[in-house]
């Protein structure tokens, strides 16, 4: 099968772990004659540094022509520790979701029974674990109007705005995961306090009646933040807004020990990027010491979600989880000796094996 992939590597450890699952998708294609094409585009700091522009016109042509989109890292200091950057890679970030229509973020999170110990949380409460955060990614408080700053730049203002056709397109999407899961959907909102979060229990609430099979809770985020640690076992596909589901899929992150290994998925009706859910981390950049099996786990999720071909995900995650059950991993798990080719290679090793 032949297939065009866009590729964005983006920023800080962004090139090296995208290069790790670039090796890895050749390996998938060697093995199951594939032919996949990559066309490298720029985002982030590294398209300010060129362009100007955190996301340039001819980045988002390539998005749009190409079958999916596997996507790195964005941030770097100069701008992030520039409180007068009046142009920040973020912006990037945030207008490639939103030009792609990228609403459904999805971040699945699992536990591993070979790294329970790297988790700060009890071995009994995390074991087990396996859970789904579906993130409505291109609405809310990080896209509402107005915003900004009083004249006198004493005070500042967001706006949370959400309409039923947004949230209605993001639980559909959620449902339809947890049909092929442990049919449970857990809605986290603040429906005691925010008007947005009355609208989206409504909404998710009346959803729900046409699946009688699927269990619905209804959790305030504040409440649900804390049995994501002491409770994990309890979750199978949480819905939630952009603001609450940002937050808790980054906590949830130390279930499995390590940001370095949580994939993600954001998908429109249109197109579909895949990106670790981790960030630039410049302080690694050119190390050779970055995690890259967040990134080589979500161009499993490309190619089972985008392109359909189970058997070559399940290759990669299983190859994934052989280099975890025999500690061949970076310094951040277990502190691990091996670097971020050497995992690569490795994973590829296990998958041409």
């Amino acid at each position: 099968m032949n297939k065009k992939i866009a590729v964005l590597s983006g920023d800080g450890i962004g090139p090296e772990i995208i290069q790790e699952a670039i090796k890895v998708l050749k390996a998938i294609e060697l093995k199951f004659n594939h032919q996949f094409e990559y066309k490298y585009a720029l985002i982030g700091a590294a398209a300010i540094d060129k362009t100007g522009n955190p996301y340039p016109d001819e980045t988002h042509q390539i998005c749009l022509e190409n079958d999916a989109i596997l996507f790195g890292a964005i941030g770097d200091p100069k701008y992030d520790n520039d409180p007068t950057a009046k142009v920040r890679p973020e912006q990037g970030l945030l207008k490639m979701r939103s030009s792609l229509g990228l609403y459904a973020n999805i971040r699945p999170v699992k536990s591993y029974d070979a790294l329970l110990d790297a988790s700060p949380l009890k071995n009994e409460r995390i074991k087990g674990a396996d859970f789904i955060v579906v993130r409505e990614l291109i609405s809310g408080i990080y896209f509402g109007k107005p915003r900004g700053r009083s004249e006198d730049q004493t005070i500042a203002y967001d706006t949370c705005v959400y309409t039923k056709e947004e949230i209605l397109r993001i639980t559909k999407t959620a449902f339809e995961l947890a049909k092929n899961r442990k049919q449970k959907v857990t809605l986290l909102d603040k429906a005691n306090v925010l008007a947005t979060s009355r609208l989206w229990r409504e909404t998710v609430t009346e959803y729900a009646k046409q699946f009688p099979e699927i269990t619905l809770e209804c959790n305030y985020i504040d409440s649900a933040a804390m049995e994501i640690i002491t409770k994990p076992t309890k979750f199978d596909v949480i819905l939630t807004e952009n603001l609450f589901g940002d937050i808790i899929s980054d906590e949830a992150s130390v279930i499995a020990g390590s940001l370095g290994i949580l994939p993600s998925a954001s998908i429109g009706d249109k197109n579909a990027l895949y990106e670790p859910i981790h960030g630039s981390y410049p302080q690694a950049a050119g190390k050779n010491i970055a995690n890259p099996m967040a990134t080589i786990l979500s161009a499993a999720m490309l190619l089972e979600n985008s392109f359909g071909m189970l058997e070559e995900s399940k290759a990669i995650v299983d190859a994934v989880e052989k280099a975890i059950n025999n500690n061949f991993v970076t310094e951040d798990i277990n502190d691990g000796k091996f670097s971020t080719s050497q995992v690569g290679d490795k994973i590829v090793e296990f998958i041409l094996a």
